[in-house]
């Protein structure tokens, strides 16, 4: 099937997921995931898996190239795949392993009484025109509010700040280049989204191949952030709870991916 029939054949499908309900802590993380808890991976890039209560919901699944060169291809079973864009690396739904639901537009989607909902910001900082519009993922699972911007680049408008709420959880890319936030930008996001817990995506990594990607490392992120509470992860799993989310403040959240970077 040439990609462009795939992707109208994706975009027109209606599709949703089913509640997870978050526990556990933020002071581990662990391969095991209880019926009550909800389990975070970084599996590379934007491209994250959120598992519980027997669901698993996978966010841009990429190719290995360019930024994401050194890293494995996602190879995860998900009942639920959310794609942000399909820009040379990402958008990679060729290479899944299973047969999951797949949404790629931005709209409204409900299943099983959970809402998710896709909001479009342009993907470079041209409104659009030479990358055309990615695709922001708000959803609830057990309490927690997540908003996952994919690559966004673009200032959050009114109307968009309307549509993604309040989110307890924000990924986040902070590494810059013409399709993503640069860290001064990623930093006028959250304040104007004003997340609970900010977990970094995009930027660069040593899985990248530096002849092929123009992204900073994390670090020029986190030097703008020193007032915040932040801890980088020992691996590249958590579970959360509710209960865990700060009352004030803002955690950051790195993960570490490097024991998963191919040779």
């Amino acid at each position: 099937m040439k990609r462009r029939q795939l992707i109208r054949y994706l975009s027109s499908s209606f599709l949703t997921a089913t509640a997870i309900t978050a526990s556990s802590s933020w002071q581990s993380w662990s391969a095991q995931t209880n019926s009550d808890s909800l389990k975070i991976q970084w599996l590379g890039h934007t491209c994250f898996l959120f598992t519980g209560n027997g669901t698993t919901v996978l966010v841009n699944p990429f190719r290995p190239l360019g930024c994401t060169a050194g890293y494995p291809t996602p190879d995860v079973k998900a009942d639920l795949v959310l794609i942000s864009s399909f820009l040379l690396d990402e958008g990679a739904i060729e290479d899944l392993s299973t047969n999951p639901k797949i949404l790629t537009q931005p709209g409204d989607y409900r299943f099983n009484n959970i809402k998710f909902q896709g909001i479009s910001i342009p993907h470079d900082h041209e409104g659009g025109r030479r990358f055309g519009n990615n695709i922001a993922w708000r959803w609830t699972q057990g309490g927690i509010n997540i908003l996952h911007l994919g690559g966004a680049s673009a200032p959050i408008g009114i109307e968009q700040k309307i549509l993604m709420g309040s989110p307890d959880i924000v990924c986040i890319p902070v590494g810059g280049g013409p399709k993503a936030y640069n860290p001064e930008e990623a930093m006028q996001a959250i304040e104007v989204l004003k997340p609970k817990v900010i977990i970094p995506t995009q930027y660069l990594t040593a899985a990248a191949d530096k002849s092929a990607c123009d992204l900073v490392p994390v670090d020029e992120f986190l030097a703008l952030t020193q007032n915040m509470d932040i801890r980088r992860l020992d691996g590249d799993v958590i579970t959360i709870r509710p209960r865990d989310l700060p009352e004030e403040g803002t955690l950051i959240r790195v993960f570490n991916k490097e024991s998963g970077v191919v040779g």
